[in-house]
């Protein structure tokens, strides 16, 4: 888990560093195009898999919303303080608890209701409306943990049709494909050096969410989850070292605010999911 956060930390970094003077829509593009390199075995693979029209429209609905997400992600990413973006991100668990309880008839017990409540107030913290300076990009944020939510929401009704490689490939290429038009809209003239950082993005993000897996395999969430508050340090230190952003201890609290939410929320999902499985066992 140490080494996914290091990975979606240099993700974080490398986009911050392109900043603003490339459009959002155009480097999420690219991102995404080495993205389908990346998976192309896997395409390849699933062109002889056949899927029902509704399975299809899934895939579509994940990539669109997951497209809008990016998109956001990218213009917050540019403009606006590495470490505030970060922690805000930690709200995307946040949003699919919500969804699963709302959407999914995963039921809405108090605690869960608490932990929610906790991650609100953590993200208040951080923004600190009508103490500090609301950015474009602080808002942009926010939507984009909304998509992420909404669209593993969509994936996770997606497991019962394909498989989590299917899921990922088909994923990146429509992502790669509802991109297409905003970044050819906005396209400006750009060197290889960027073209090769963002081929690096998606590099890491992909050895990222490898680490991330194994991760899962081989601890409970319990463990790994409150690891994940490292990428919020090395968020904080690269935005001081190397972009000369101050440490906002406000940032830090409310992202660790946030943390303890989502972990609370990780470890009793896993705790009802054993307790179901011992009862089925019975």
């Amino acid at each position: 888990m140490l080494g996914t956060t290091v990975c979606f930390a240099a993700v974080n970094v490398i986009v911050h560093y392109l900043g603003a003077d490339v459009p959002a829509a155009q480097t999420s593009f690219i991102r995404f195009a080495w993205g389908v390199v990346f998976v192309a075995p896997a395409l390849w693979s699933f062109t002889r898999t056949r899927y029902s029209g509704r399975v299809w429209a899934l895939f579509g609905l994940r990539g669109a919303l997951q497209a809008i997400a990016v998109l956001l992600w990218f213009f917050a990413m540019a403009r606006t303080p590495i470490a505030d973006v970060t922690a805000i991100g930690y709200l995307n668990p946040i949003v699919v608890s919500l969804g699963g309880a709302l959407l999914l008839g995963e039921g809405f017990a108090w605690r869960r209701g608490l932990a929610v409540v906790a991650a609100l107030l953590g993200a208040l913290i951080i923004l600190r409306p009508g103490v500090r300076e609301i950015l474009p990009g602080h808002v942009a944020q926010l939507g984009a943990a909304l998509f992420f939510g909404a669209a593993y929401l969509v994936a996770k009704r997606l497991t019962g049709f394909a498989s989590a490689t299917a899921i990922v490939a088909n994923m990146t290429l429509i992502v790669t494909l509802c991109l297409a038009p905003f970044a050819i809209a906005v396209w400006q003239p750009i060197g290889l050096t960027e073209v090769l950082w963002l081929g690096a993005t998606a590099a890491f993000a992909t050895f990222a969410h490898y680490c991330m897996t194994r991760a899962f395999q081989c601890a409970p969430v319990s463990v790994t989850q409150p690891v994940v508050f490292l990428q919020l340090v090395w968020a904080s230190s690269a935005g001081w070292v190397i972009f000369d952003e101050a440490v906002d201890p406000f940032v830090m609290l409310g992202g660790a605010l946030i943390i303890a939410a989502v972990t609370y929320l990780s470890w009793r999902e896993a705790q009802i999911k054993r307790r179901a499985a011992r009862a089925a066992r019975a």
